[in-house]
């Protein structure tokens, strides 16, 4: 398409050396790489995104209406009760925090039982992105165009963690799917609430560093538990971390810096702790018990 320039970038340096030069948010620079590369109007890049973040809210939404019972029956019903408990007024977390992790359940609900999601960047983390931006959008009343246009700083989030480490729960553990998504969704908050692009990325760095070492373990090989826990876990991961860089919290080590020591604590992560089910919650008694024995 003639109408967009090449533009790309490889890593967190070059991402924050573009929105510098050209004095645009990391959603727009995103927004800019996908329609050239992928040579399509800004429109129907936009467009589809928009139909992304449909499918993120109903996910998020279904199953505080209609909980489904997951397919191998561990999970099913929580979202709701978190939703009634809040409805109560006495919620530990304050409203925000409270839906957002009430969301980020439902999400992994509706993995478990078979209904439609977007993988963000995994199915297993796909809760944390929906549940952070939705809770944003509601407290503060905003309107989809400005949470549609942060999804591109997910995006661009989540390209950089498979670009140059990666997202999956057999290569890394928990920490590159949970902790990409939660850097993710912290990144785009902060982008969202009005904040800088190094703000951003200093928030996504905040969010790896405080999930380093997390293990992948779930048990019966299901992404169930304690998958659901840990993505609400993520999501208040997440705008822990938004919080303090939108205040000005200074954090030492670079995102690139961080994936990489991501990268590499999860390479030296034992097998059993990447997914085999063979280890941490999955190994404990009562675990085996619930899926037929070790």
């Amino acid at each position: 398409m003639s109408g967009y320039e090449k533009i790309n970038f490889r890593n967190g340096k070059e991402l924050q050396a573009l929105c510098g030069s050209r004095a645009l948010p990391i959603s727009e620079i995103m927004l800019l790489r996908e329609c050239s590369l992928s040579e399509k109007s800004r429109g129907s890049v936009l467009a589809r995104m928009g139909h992304v973040w449909e499918i993120m809210k109903d996910s998020a939404h279904s199953p505080i209406d209609s909980p489904k019972k997951s397919m191998g029956g561990l999970i099913g019903g929580e979202a709701q009760a978190l939703f009634l408990h809040r409805a109560k007024g006495k919620t530990v977390c304050g409203d925000l925090m409270s839906r957002s992790i009430t969301y980020a359940m439902a999400v992994l609900e509706v993995n478990a039982s078979m209904g439609l999601i977007v993988a963000a960047p995994t199915a297993g983390s796909s809760g944390i992105v929906p549940g952070v931006l939705l809770a944003l959008q509601e407290e503060y009343d905003l309107a989809d165009e400005p949470v549609v246009r942060v999804l591109f700083n997910a995006g661009a989030i989540g390209y950089l963690a498979m670009r140059n480490a990666t997202v999956a729960g057999a290569v890394g553990g928990c920490q590159a799917e949970v902790g990409v998504a939660s850097a993710m969704a912290a990144s785009a908050a902060v982008e969202l609430m009005g904040g800088t692009p190094d703000q951003c990325l200093s928030a996504a760095s905040t969010v790896l560093m405080n999930m380093l070492g997390l293990v992948c373990d779930p048990i019966g090989g299901l992404v169930e538990a304690p998958c659901q826990g840990r993505n609400a876990a993520g999501a208040a991961n997440a705008l822990t971390a938004a919080e303090l860089s939108l205040s000005g919290v200074h954090q030492p080590i670079p995102f690139d810096e961080m994936l990489d020591a991501m990268y590499t604590v999860g390479k030296r992560l034992p097998s059993e702790l990447r997914e085999t089910a063979q280890g941490g919650c999955a190994a404990t008694p009562t675990a085996c018990s619930l899926c037929g024995g070790c």
